[in-house]
């Protein structure tokens, strides 16, 4: 064992010990399992330690405290954009999660316009029509539910946020260029090899940029309802606006945030609700109650669905961990901090804490219910969308897209596993199913 550094002398704060195993056997071991990969070294080394991972060394800081000292950065010692970029900055150059303080803050000003009361209902009358008609022609049969999810929120996307419908190999060709970048951000090579991942990411950001770029003086040009629009025509008071280069950075973080996020939630859902039909029968039967085209004010009305999508983030957070970067010497609890460190926060882990979750393992619904609210025991207890002044401001969007599917998918149709069926996953980078969750589909 080694240590991160020492800690200054007289400051009563302790050094951060460091696994010295092989970087590339820690990610590997990390990818295979890591809430035994999590659990181990938190026996080992206790709630805070080190590891080498991917050229660096990270500290893992375990625990809901640690995750509210660091996401809400009273003494902003910790940054985004030096810790994200390392990760995805080539592939998501300058995207909102990217920025920091006064510059993210800015960008942030005017992108809530973006995510403002007024533009999710007009988001939700132009998603909800298109939605029921995407549903109607699902497919029956065996199904792999992931992919489905996943051509559905790509075209809710370019509906919604680009206000085009494309044909669908250039959507296609999107959705793949998509992929890739994600993934590149995670690759054990880290270097344009060709046919490597880190090469399939950068060429695969060079397709986005010119997709976006193509169309932005047609959308400077007039106002539309969709998201690509009002990023165009968002400003400030002073009259500020967003640049083209802006634009097309926040278009491509955006959608790639969207349409993801959105098919991991919804995947993990469905696989929940195949596995308890007890669960997915109480769904239907209060979706049933309401209208097949949702409105804005009904989304408050799926309050089982909504139970059912905070457990599911529980179980399985999009966004397994969030990195920040030390920008000067600074301490989490009574650990020392230098300059310079990669930090991360492990919400996968940190989700499942004992401490705070009854038997956390278990798929459970109700712990979010009022009278028991296991989420409230902590202000970083349940925190899949981060938490600060970096919490995802697309947030809403995102449960409104996800409740809308899901209640044509609840009304429309039933599904099931067997009951021995586990879904397999990859966590090489966002957490998705090897198998793409295979289902049996059948109209009701």
């Amino acid at each position: 064992m080694t240590i991160i550094a020492p800690a200054p002398a007289g400051s009563g704060l302790r050094a951060v010990p460091c696994a010295d195993r092989n970087g590339m056997l820690e990610v590997l071991s990390m990818r295979r399992d890591p809430f035994g990969y999590s659990a181990a070294r938190r026996a080992t080394y206790g709630p805070i330690y080190g590891i080498n991972a991917l050229g660096l060394r990270v500290v893992v800081a375990s625990g809901a405290d640690a995750a509210d000292e660091i996401l809400r950065n009273r003494d902003r010692a910790f940054a985004n954009g030096p810790a994200w970029s390392y990760f995805i900055g080539p592939f998501f150059n300058r995207g909102l999660m990217l920025l920091d303080f006064d510059e993210h803050r800015h960008h942030r000003l005017l992108m809530q316009q973006v995510f403002s009361n007024t533009a999710l209902k007009g988001y939700m009358q132009e998603m909800s029509p298109m939605i029921i008609d995407r549903m109607q022609r699902f497919p029956t049969g065996k199904v792999l539910l992931a992919n489905e999810f996943k051509a559905l929120t790509l075209d809710v996307a370019l509906e919604v946020f680009l206000g085009v419908e494309l044909p669908r190999d250039e959507a296609d060709r999107l959705n793949k260029a998509f992929i890739e970048t994600v993934r590149a951000g995670v690759a054990l090579v880290r270097k344009p090899v060709p046919g490597g991942r880190w090469w399939k990411g950068l060429r695969s950001r060079r397709v986005l940029e010119e997709f976006f770029s193509s169309a932005i003086a047609d959308k400077r040009a007039r106002e539309t309802p969709d998201l690509f629009s009002v990023l165009c025509h968002a400003e400030t008071e002073e009259g500020q606006r967003f640049t083209d280069d802006d634009v097309v950075n926040h278009m491509i973080f955006v959608l790639m945030a969207a349409h993801d996020t959105s098919t991991i939630t919804m995947t993990q859902m469905a696989y929940h609700l195949a596995r308890h039909p007890e669960w997915q029968q109480r769904a239907r039967d209060e979706s049933d109650e309401l209208p097949n085209e949702l409105g804005y004010d009904d989304l408050g009305s799926l309050t089982t669905l909504d139970l059912v999508m905070k457990e599911s983030l529980r179980l399985c957070p999009p966004v397994p961990s969030q990195p920040r970067a030390a920008i000067a010497d600074t301490r989490i609890g009574d650990f020392f901090i230098p300059e310079g460190t990669m930090v991360s926060i492990s919400q996968l882990t940190n989700h499942r804490d004992p401490e705070i979750y009854s038997e956390p393992d278990r798929f459970d619904p109700e712990r979010f219910g009022p009278d028991r609210a296991e989420d409230k025991q902590h202000r970083m207890a349940w925190a899949p969308f981060g938490g600060g002044v970096h919490k995802c401001i697309g947030l809403y969007f995102g449960q409104m897209e996800i409740k809308t599917i899901m209640h044509q998918l609840l009304r429309g149709y039933e599904w099931s596993v067997p009951g021995d069926y586990r879904m397999p996953m990859d966590y090489s980078a966002l957490p998705v199913p090897k198998d793409r969750l295979p289902v049996a589909l059948w109209r009701r």
